[in-house]
């Protein structure tokens, strides 16, 4: 609980520091965040590789490690489903493009743009930054009720970047591997998976 309270509050004086215009000019005009998160992951690996048990992990995982990335698609297309049925004004297919964006909704919302309409792109950009923000504030709650991999699948393809380090540290840096490969495939699969939904 302490750690997800601060990094509530972390984000919140973030919105208010930005509604505020307290930032100073220069930080505006460059994307400090890109930096401060790379040097984050920078840390990440440091930790993963001094970690001896990150190797034992995926050794032990073996092709088991594919069913991580599969559980987080069956998982979130499903759950586009469900939500569908109580939501009449969007179609089943447009849920379904809604769900495959697992987290990544910069690319995810572009690509809805184009192939349906901005009107779901924005339905599909909130819908994806929640995703993130859920898994940055409720790790704590969903590795002690559903297991450590249950974040990572949660976390869909920020588990390799933005959730990666709130993952390693209640999860175990041992699953920071099985956390990466799973964002990464993820990654891969957002315009497969959306361009084929809207295609359905």
């Amino acid at each position: 609980m302490k750690g997800s309270l601060t990094i509530l509050a972390f984000f919140t004086a973030g919105i208010l520091v930005a509604y505020f215009h307290l930032l100073p000019s220069a930080m505006l005009e460059n994307d400090l965040s890109e930096y401060a998160l790379m040097l984050l992951l920078v840390f990440v690996g440091i930790s993963v590789g001094l970690n001896p048990k990150t190797w034992e992990v995926l050794k032990s995982a073996k092709f088991y490690i594919l069913f991580v990335p599969m559980a987080a698609i069956i998982g979130s297309l499903a759950g586009a489903a469900v939500v569908s049925l109580f939501l009449p004004q969007i179609k089943l297919q447009q849920a379904l493009a809604v769900g495959s964006g697992f987290g990544y909704y910069s690319l995810s919302s572009i690509l809805i743009a184009d192939l349906d309409s901005n009107r779901l792109a924005v339905i599909a950009l909130l819908a994806n930054i929640f995703r993130e923000i859920v898994t940055l504030l409720f790790t704590p709650f969903i590795v002690k009720y559903f297991g450590r991999i249950a974040p990572i699948t949660v976390g869909g393809a920020t588990s390799m970047d933005t959730t990666l380090p709130i993952i390693t540290q209640f999860s175990g840096k041992e699953y920071a591997i099985i956390s990466i490969f799973n964002g990464t495939v993820l990654s891969v699969l957002v315009p497969v998976l959306v361009s084929l939904s809207l295609k359905i």
